[in-house]
């Protein structure tokens, strides 16, 4: 079979351990030759019963297996799981939850939390797509490109809650509007690239999401904003241009109506598969739908499933959630 197109392809294929084998090492070594993680040797034999591969440099882990320096790294679950369970994630527009993960691979949910979570640290792009590099948004002021950014509020709704609950997050901010208590999300939409970056902000002050913009964005770039005051200075590094959601949502071509787009798809997965995220992870979810949509088959970035599942397997290498960082125990010592 040649690589696989769609989902059931893709379970078929990968249930052949020597199929994962083969696309592993074509992912992490281009040129095809398996190096050790430990001294990167080339020196090494693969040893097919214990599925492992073993360097004859002089070192203590002789021995590495192809999850070694990726996210599947200390993982038992075999890649003939893991590979499909990626596939599943970054092509399902609104995510897959845990539970579902569990029925569908038979493993344990609290495991398809474990991976669900590591692979999203593998599909983290932090501002590296090869559409942008690490380059900042926008176009310099060329006259062929703007950028919008917007913020919006992710969390449960006042009137849901407990009274103790509304009552204590009213008492730590002041105030009990509809705002408090919840996490905040700044976004930046480059409309000529079509690419999102995204990311929790601790507070809507202006120094806070000035200084996201000045990081992310080209000096001299069109800026879209609402009537926000903490936007209220960009005219100093910017041509920038305000629409009062008072009054209207579009005029022309000012607006954030991109981003309001991305916001409905970003709080459609959190509210309708994850249900109930905490803060603490927020991040990572975020991750996830930025993924999927700067990598979305659009006119000029026609990508398909397989490629979108070939891009997050080669963001794998080189990145390790443990159990701990992950629960927020890392440091703690056992009793």
């Amino acid at each position: 079979m040649e690589t696989p197109k769609t989902l059931q392809e893709a379970i078929q294929y990968f249930a052949d351990f020597e199929n994962c084998r083969q696309f592993m090492i074509a992912i992490r070594w281009l040129d095809g030759k398996v190096r050790c993680p430990e001294c990167r040797s080339e020196k090494v034999t693969y040893l097919e019963k214990a599925r492992l591969y073993k360097c004859y440099g002089k070192h203590s882990r002789a021995k590495f297996s192809l999850k070694v320096g990726t996210v599947f790294e200390d993982s038992p679950i075999p890649l003939e799981k893991w590979l499909p369970a990626v596939w599943m994630l970054v092509n399902d527009k609104n995510g897959i939850s845990s539970y579902e993960l569990h029925r569908a691979l038979g493993i344990t949910q609290k495991t398809a939390w474990f991976m669900l979570h590591r692979i999203r640290l593998g599909m983290s792009m932090k501002h590296k797509h090869p559409t942008f590099g690490p380059s900042k948004l926008g176009d310099g002021g060329k006259g062929n490109g703007a950028v919008e950014v917007d913020e919006t509020f992710i969390g449960g709704k006042l009137k849901n809650m407990h009274k103790d609950r509304r009552a204590r997050f009213a008492a730590e901010s002041g105030h009990a509007g509809g705002a408090t208590g919840k996490a905040i999300v700044q976004g930046i939409l480059d409309r000529e690239a079509r690419q999102v970056r995204a990311k929790v902000v601790p507070n809507v002050k202006r120094e806070t999401l000035q200084n996201e913009v000045l990081e992310n964005v080209k000096y001299g770039t069109t800026v879209y904003t609402d009537d926000a005051v903490p936007y209220d200075k960009l005219h100093w590094r910017y041509v920038h241009e305000v629409v009062n959601h008072a009054e209207e949502y579009v005029r022309g071509q000012v607006h954030t109506n991109g981003l309001e787009n991305f916001w409905s798809l970003l709080k459609r997965g959190l509210k309708g598969t994850y249900v109930a995220v905490e803060p603490f992870h927020l991040d990572r979810y975020i991750d996830e739908q930025v993924f999927r949509y700067n990598n979305r088959a659009t006119k000029g970035n026609p990508l398909n499933d397989a490629d979108r599942f070939a891009l997050a397997i080669s963001q794998v290498v080189g990145k390790r959630l443990t159990y701990d960082e992950l629960t927020g125990k890392t440091g703690e010592r056992p009793l």
